[in-house]
């Protein structure tokens, strides 16, 4: 049964605060040595300290980390310590924030009974304005601090992550508890990150979209000296009070908020806050990139609101007052623009109108956040989160609509073109497979819609048929040294400025081979110091005599042309100039993983929903391609160019996998193994249906499964032909080929009990998924789906 240490429940108090550890500090020295979680939480819950029950709801008692495979990145600063110096058990974790939350999924699919922990875990290490920090562990958040003197230092908010393993713990806890998080989501139990990033108002991010973040150093000392005293929840936003509490619907709303505030209509999320993507081989995308992938994650989490708030449409709930009124200037910008949901075309003002109707609800909430802090609460009816739900969902499905390629494949990036005050177009980037994935998860295409990207997969640019797999990019010949900085003679003569300045080497802009070609002057290090060097050559004097309003397009013609020589706004960063890991012509596992793990959650939605028997047969058609395409196992040595059990990083064109260890990879390969077993968990019942199974993967031969129980004793179970084992939640599950349904459930006492079908019914699911010994053994009698 899920258990809380006490005596390391008190230390983890004493760390975090200790002005709590003190009001009770008897009771925590008190607690026992092992107790069930739930009565735990109850005896401390009881003691109505808003502040211990927020903690008791956070406690897990984790045991390992997530330290990401490469040591020199500044966010892998953390240690894996598993036993202390005198070997004893330690109960701690650190990690940066992709790397444990997305870890946290298959973990919560094991331990179910912590999932509401994680939740809030996951809510109170989001900030006010709706991003995360960069690591997080049990002692709390941490941030970057910018460094000067260090060349490759940088700070950043990350964000798309943050949607899509949110969605997926939100949906995992549901799945598992239908109640729990609703009692949560109206108690004010939950806080906000106190990072010291201030985000620039709306008029800066589109004048400078790559400087986007200011460092409060002030307010870091205050943070660093407060926690000296207090404990890591010094790191949390504060009040006169104490630590400010919010609910758990403010908590959801706010990064919704935060990622329609950067919403552009047809293209995706603007990528504008330095580092905001956790595919960090397209990071150099920020300050133009646009995100399909994200819009796709954050359709999904919109869908889900609904069935979170569904059952408090007709009651209020209290929010604070600024984002209260962030959430309604946002309502109403979606509501002044509900016709782009029909729109055949959406243009470049329009595109703008939104953007800054959206972005400048935020900008500012943001300022008067930052300036003052939350000065109280209103109440908001939560029918109105759920119409924000409803109207957001709607312009995100129009714009996923919009981003189908004529290959059938979707867009995952695009560049943001501005063409003027409040004007932006767009411009998309060549296919990538994290697009694809990311439409596989939305829930804006049907079950056709899917299977065209599928069927179109095996087809384009990204398959690379010697493994059987897919590019997470397209390959392409990059050009030599000399083949750069061309200026191309229509682009010379659309930009009469060019030839003038070709003419006038003391200009230092443009300079002429011997050949003739055109090349920018090799000084000029990006837009920026062109522009600088024209505007000086214009104070000077040296420019050509015109008008000025002539003088100004001529340099504006000018700069599109070096945009379009360089294009610095589509460069994605190591993905478009490495060779390996997330580059050129390389297979990255994780994200095949990824792929295999949505196409497998398709099918299984689609057999439960009663589609139609060719689309669930072309869906398992696929599935079984791309399956056998990412498994070692199912090539030779030679061409998977490695020992085939082990997890891989990435295949580059040039070798064999590389990188073997503890990847993403293998987080995925939990999720796809349990679903090809066939567990699922909708409304706290486990099903057994395992369709997507193999009988060839059924003993042929007399074995012994020897699984530990949930009582620690090894178990001596003989398995005859035609069966298979595994345990779930410690369980030990038998499945028997069979023509027949139904499943065998042994208690405690040896008794045995049938259930007709496949599904356990919400008492003894519950039973295994808290690992109280009342479910000893499970037998199903089964046919799955595949020979």
């Amino acid at each position: 049964m899920p258990s809380v240490p006490g005596p390391d429940f008190a230390a983890f108090v004493r760390q975090a605060n200790a002005g709590v550890w003190q009001r009770h500090r008897a009771l925590l020295d008190a607690l026992p040595a092992l107790a069930p979680r739930a009565d735990h939480q109850a005896r401390l819950e009881a003691l109505g300290d808003p502040d211990l029950t927020r903690l008791t709801a956070e406690y897990l008692p984790l045991t390992f980390s997530r330290r990401h495979g490469d040591p020199s990145r500044p966010w892998n600063r953390f240690d894996i310590r598993v036993r202390d110096d005198r070997g004893e058990l330690v109960l701690d974790y650190q990690g940066n924030w992709r790397d444990i939350f997305q870890n946290w999924e298959a973990l919560g699919c094991a331990q179910p009974e912590f999932l509401e922990q994680m939740v809030a875990k996951f809510v109170n290490a989001s900030t006010v304005d709706g991003h995360n920090p960069y690591r997080i562990g049990r002692a709390g958040i941490d941030w970057e601090v910018p460094e000067p003197d260090h060349p490759w230092s940088t700070i950043g908010y990350w964000g798309d992550h943050q949607i899509v393993y949110l969605t997926r713990l939100l949906e995992l806890a549901r799945a598992h508890h239908p109640d729990r998080l609703a009692t949560s989501l109206t108690r004010p139990e939950f806080a906000y990150a106190d990072v010291p990033y201030r985000l620039r108002s709306y008029d800066q991010l589109v004048a400078d979209p790559r400087t986007t973040i200011e460092f409060d150093a002030a307010r870091h000392a205050e943070i660093v000296a407060r926690a000296a005293a207090l404990g890591s929840d010094a790191r949390l936003v504060h009040d006169a009070a104490g630590v400010y509490r919010v609910n758990l619907i403010e908590k959801l709303l706010v990064p919704a908020l935060a990622k329609l505030a950067s919403f552009v209509p047809g293209g995706g999320v603007w990528m504008n806050t330095q580092r905001p993507e956790w595919n960090d081989a397209n990071n150099a995308l920020v300050g133009y990139g646009v995100s399909a992938v994200t819009a796709c994650y954050l359709e999904r989490y919109l869908a889900l609101v609904p069935d979170l708030l569904g059952h408090l449409a007709d009651q209020p709930v209290a929010l604070s007052r600024e984002v209260a009124t962030w959430l309604a200037a946002t309502r109403a910008a979606l509501a002044r623009h509900r016709s782009l949901t029909t729109a055949t075309e959406i243009t470049d003002d329009d595109r703008g109108q939104v953007m800054r109707a959206l972005g400048a609800a935020a900008s500012t909430y943001r300022a008067d956040v930052y300036a003052r802090g939350f000065t109280g609460r209103s109440e908001v009816a939560v029918a109105d989160v759920l119409a924000l739900a409803r109207d957001a969902g709607a312009l995100l499905r129009h714009t996923l609509g919009q981003l189908r390629r004529p290959d059938d494949l979707i867009h995952a990036y695009l560049v943001l073109v501005p063409r003027g005050p409040d004007r932006f177009g767009l411009a998309p980037l060549a296919e990538m497979l994290e697009g694809q994935v990311a439409a596989l998860a939305t829930r804006a295409l049907d079950d056709r819609a899917a299977l065209a990207i599928l069927d179109a997969l095996p087809a384009s640019r990204l398959y690379r048929a010697d493994q059987h797999s897919y590019l997470l990019y397209p390959d392409r010949t990059m050009p030599r040294f000399l083949g750069k900085n061309r200026i191309a003679p229509a682009a010379a003569a659309r930009a009469p400025l060019i030839g003038r300045l070709a003419a006038d080497a003391a200009a230092r802009v443009i300079v002429s081979d011997p050949d003739g070609t055109l090349r920018f002057h090799a000084d000029l290090a990006n837009a920026d110091a062109c522009a600088a060097r024209l505007a000086a050559l214009r104070t000077a004097g040296a420019l050509p005599a015109t008008a000025d309003a002539d003088a100004d397009a001529a340099i504006a013609e000018l700069l599109e042309v070096y945009e379009e020589v360089f294009e610095h706004r589509a460069f994605t960063g190591r993905s478009g100039t490495m060779f390996a890991y997330e580059g050129l012509g390389s297979v990255y596992w994780h994200m095949v993983g990824k792929l295999v793990l949505a196409i497998q959650e398709r099918f299984l939605d689609a057999t439960a929903a009663g589609a139609d028997r060719d689309v669930r047969a072309a869906l398992a058609r696929h599935y079984h391609a791309v399956r056998a395409g990412m498994s070692g196992t199912a090539k030779s040595p030679t061409v998977w160019g490695a020992f085939p059990l082990d997890p891989y990083s990435h295949s580059p064109a040039h070798g064999g996998a590389r990188q073997p260890g503890m990847t993403g990879q293998v987080k995925e390969e939990i999720l796809i193994r349990l679903g090809e077993l066939g567990v699922r968990v909708r409304a706290g019942r486990v099903t057994f249906a395992p369709h997507l199974l193999r009988r060839a993967e059924f003993l042929t031969e007399p074995d012994l499964f020897q699984p530990i129980a949930v009582d620690g004793q090894r178990l001596r179970i003989p398995l005859p032909p035609d069966t298979l084992a595994f345990t779930y939640c410690q369980v030990p599950v038998i499945y028997h080929l069979s023509t027949a349904r139904r499943v065998i459930v042994t208690d405690a006492t040896g008794a045995r009990h049938e259930v007709p079908g496949d599904t356990l019914d919400a008492a003894r699911s519950a039973a295994v998924f808290m690992r109280t010994g009342a479910v000893t053994r499970i037998d199903v009698d089964t046919a799955p789906g595949q020979p």
